[in-house]
């Protein structure tokens, strides 16, 4: 119908071929998605859906805890001890110390911890793990409240000034109401998505989340600045330039997917928390961008052009 790619028969079959015959490499085919067998109400209706959870999630989230997303020790304050110790993880979160622990995270070895506990009185948690024959004491330290809510606020701050900063760039590139409405929708979900997934897996609002957050609205714009250009500004008909535009786009956020897992499951096995959870973030973000992007955004590119400049 368009475009160029080989992809029939058994549909996937054939979507990884060897380059050559000596080479290890492969060649990945996007498939042609024949977008007029879906109207535009079918292709919206499933990120829209998807978005309305994720906002039901952190609305009810905010109602049960007081805020839409869970926010770790950078900010709300707390404290972090870091020990060296024979004893598991399980058992320095659990049978330990006496105030709450949060979480223990493995480091630099074997028998070396970071555990970090919502108070920021340490010098109890000090002096169990300087009393304990089990555990060596090697350092500690604090994030006070204070110092959480002014992070929580130029967190806030960044992501605000981040998604107007983008609204205004994309509205001057294109000088049009629905195409920038289109890529600021689609960022936006691509945000509160895995806001909402991060609530379900127990994933805690951190600073190094809060990048990754930030990560994805730039992501997010590149892919659909990607597709409004092929679409608003190359030649050729619509779907021939949705697809030129998915060729590039989709194998960029797969590799980039890819990427990001490898990163998130090396450090949970390491126990690197913080990159596996911001691994994970990119993960859930990109895939939503996926969705957002060649569904919703293409549904509103494609009433724009056949509807929308017509009245």
């Amino acid at each position: 119908m368009y475009g160029t790619a080989d992809v029939s028969g058994s549909d996937w079959e054939g979507l990884f071929r060897p380059v050559s015959h000596r080479s290890v490499m492969f060649e990945f085919e996007v498939p042609e998605v024949d977008y007029t067998q879906y109207s535009n109400r079918q292709l919206v209706a499933v990120p829209l859906v998807v978005l309305g959870l994720a906002l039901a999630v952190l609305g009810g989230w905010y109602l049960v805890t007081g805020a839409p997303v869970s926010p770790s020790i950078d900010f709300t304050g707390g404290s972090e001890l870091t020990v060296e110790s024979s004893l598991s993880q399980a058992e320095l979160r659990d049978n330990t110390f006496d105030e709450p622990v949060v979480s223990v995270q493995q480091v630099e070895g074997e028998n070396r911890y970071i555990i970090t506990f919502d108070s920021s009185n340490l010098e109890p948690i000090e002096e169990t793990a300087r009393s304990s024959d089990q555990m060596e004491f090697l350092g500690s330290g604090t994030t006070s409240p204070i110092f959480g809510q002014e992070n929580q606020r130029l967190a806030v701050v960044g992501i605000g000034v981040a998604f107007l900063g983008m609204s205004l760039l994309v509205f001057a590139m294109f000088r049009s109401v629905v195409p920038s409405i289109a890529v600021v929708l689609s960022a936006f979900s691509d945000l509160v998505i895995p806001l909402a997934v991060m609530n379900l897996l127990g994933i805690k609002l951190s600073l190094g989340t809060v990048a990754a957050l930030l990560m994805l609205i730039g992501y997010s714009v590149d892919s659909d600045i990607l597709l409004n250009n092929h679409v608003l500004r190359r030649s050729g008909g619509f779907y021939e330039s949705t697809y030129r535009a998915m060729r590039t786009g989709v194998t960029m956020t797969l590799t980039s997917m890819a990427a990001m897992a490898v990163m998130a499951i090396s450090a949970t096995i390491f126990g690197i928390e913080l990159m596996a959870s911001i691994g994970f973030v990119l993960v859930v973000g990109l895939a939503a961008d996926l969705m957002n992007t060649y569904m919703l955004n293409v549904t509103l590119l494609r009433w724009y052009k056949y509807e929308g400049v017509k009245r």
